[in-house]
């Protein structure tokens, strides 16, 4: 971890409260960003069990890390809630440097929900919410924070994809048609940010032992080791420090890249 390399910069980090957006925001902040942490709820840290509310996780990783943060809310799939963590972030930190979107996810994962992911029968609900939540959220948040680092000439935007992205699967199908969605509009977008010195990259995670994947399915205990194979489930650490990469100086001349982390589970070209 290269302490300070990102001091005086400020991160947005969205989905922040818990699992592998939290460890991305710890990730930056120990490298020295300040970090606007934005949760869709502010009791959503504690769903899972790994921390008690939103207000509650800025402030830990403000006081951990000695750095300045805020806690914003805001469902991103809606343009006026984007607006308004935006200005909420630049009004608390400053002008946004970093924004990592890990906002998404799978709405069934928590069991006792009818599957969203079949191809066949999955209800229009199910659909829009997981199209939402992963692609329009993305398409929001980069077209409103791009804006300002095109302004200003300078920026990191790194998207959270999946590596189901690339595979035609019979689940998570709709999951993994919205995460590859955002692989291409990231692509695209990091075209068009080109000129103006934005990079705009994809982290792919594999399966990783947050509590939410943990706490909602079965995982065999033998990919749940942490040394002597890489065909197991990734830590949260494996895929957060990562985000260092595509925000530090190592990455100031890669854009439009996919990185997948799952140990070689994918070995074909993105």
């Amino acid at each position: 971890m290269n302490e300070g390399i990102l001091k005086g910069q400020v991160a947005l980090v969205t989905g922040a409260g818990r699992g592998l957006g939290r460890a991305f925001a710890e990730t930056l902040a120990r490298c020295g960003a300040d970090i606007a942490v934005h949760g869709m709820r502010e009791d959503g840290p504690a769903e899972y069990g790994e921390g008690t509310t939103l207000t509650a996780t800025a402030r830990e990783i403000g006081e951990a890390h000695g750095v300045r943060t805020c806690r914003v809310l805001g469902d991103l799939t809606r343009g006026e809630d984007v607006e308004r963590v935006v200005a909420q972030s630049v009004a608390s930190l400053g002008p946004i440097d970093i924004l990592v979107h890990n906002a998404g996810g799978d709405i069934a994962a928590a069991g006792g929900k009818p599957d969203p992911n079949d191809c066949v029968f999955i209800k229009e609900a199910d659909v829009r919410a997981v199209v939402d939540r992963n692609l329009l959220s993305t398409i929001l948040l980069c077209q409103r924070v791009a804006r300002d680092m095109m302004e200003r000439r300078r920026g990191r935007i790194v998207t959270i994809s999946s590596n189901a992205a690339f595979q035609g699967r019979d689940t998570v199908a709709i999951y993994a048609t919205a995460k590859a969605a955002v692989v291409h509009y990231t692509r695209c977008l990091a075209a068009q940010l080109r000129p103006f010195d934005v990079t705009v990259n994809t982290i792919a995670p594999g399966g990783t032992r947050t509590g939410r994947f943990l706490g909602t399915r079965k995982v065999d205990p033998a990919k749940l080791v942490t040394e002597g194979t890489l065909d197991r489930v990734a830590t949260v650490d494996e895929v957060a420090r990562t985000v260092e990469f595509f925000a530090g100086p190592m990455g100031a001349f890669v854009t439009g890249q996919v990185m997948r982390i799952d140990g070689g589970a994918q070995l074909w070209p993105a």
